[in-house]
């Protein structure tokens, strides 16, 4: 979709001011806040109406794990981070020792194919993992916000609710930046471009953001293994080429 105006920043950066109307609010918190009330036994109706909530339609029956190879695409970068109680960390830390799934996020985000459906994907994964013990502390979850004036970590805290989780069981980590500073060089590394919507009339910056969706996997030794945009995030995609680097490190499956 063509805009009216594009200004960028006086900077060098992944950051871009974009025109455009205000953003419609296509999808509210409504959705987040549904994912929430999934059980555990997430079904293959559960799996299509996360699907069809963002118009993301797939048609094509997925691989089984362990039946094809995920090829070494390039090294996971670190970079300066904040934790949800406010303490300074590197993404480094977020990256090693377990199969990760990073996604980058800022929570007051309304488009239905962007950060709501990575959240909705995550819950699922997290929730369906959990329910066998042999994955218990073998997978990890990172939303990563760049939006680090509105995305404080106590504003991430309450955006993660009851879904962050650390230590056993499968982690989910809500992290930002206390700066965009230290947010750019991550964004930079990561390929992962941003732009901030703004009036086409007044020009200046709306409350909205614009973004490929991205979704990092990384295996345990901090290597990406695949990336996903929105159109290529199927649920049971991404759970398999879990399951597929997971058997790589020698788990055993049925």
């Amino acid at each position: 979709m063509s805009c009216p105006y594009t200004e960028p920043i006086k900077t060098i950066s992944p950051f871009l001011f974009r025109g455009g109307g205000v953003v419609s609010a296509l999808l509210t918190l409504a959705l987040i806040s549904g994912c929430t009330d999934e059980t555990t036994s997430a079904t293959n109706n559960q799996l299509t109406d996360i699907s069809e909530q963002a118009g993301v339609i797939f048609d094509f029956e997925p691989h089984p794990p362990g039946s094809y190879k995920l090829y070494d695409i390039t090294p996971a970068p670190g970079g300066k981070v904040l934790d949800t109680d406010g303490q300074a960390r590197d993404l480094s830390e977020f990256l090693g020792g377990k199969v990760t799934l990073l996604s980058f996020i800022y929570s007051s985000c309304a488009d239905p194919r962007g950060c709501p459906y990575a959240y909705s994907v995550f819950h699922y994964l997290q929730n369906k993992l959990e329910q066998d013990p042999k994955f218990n502390n073998k997978v990890r979850l990172v939303s990563l916000s760049f939006d680090p004036v509105r995305d404080t970590p106590e504003v991430l805290k309450l955006y993660a609710g009851n879904n962050a989780k650390t230590g056993s069981g499968t982690e989910w980590n809500f992290l930002t930046t206390s700066s965009l500073d230290n947010l750019l060089p991550i964004l930079g590394a990561y390929g992962q471009d941003v732009y901030i919507d703004i009036d086409p009339v007044t020009k200046q910056p709306l409350s909205t953001m614009s973004h490929v969706l991205k979704i990092f996997l990384v295996d345990k030794n901090s290597v990406v293994r695949e990336i996903y945009t929105a159109s290529y995030l199927a649920p049971e995609v991404v759970y398999n080429d879990i399951l597929t680097l997971l058997m790589e490190d020698g788990l055993k499956l049925p």
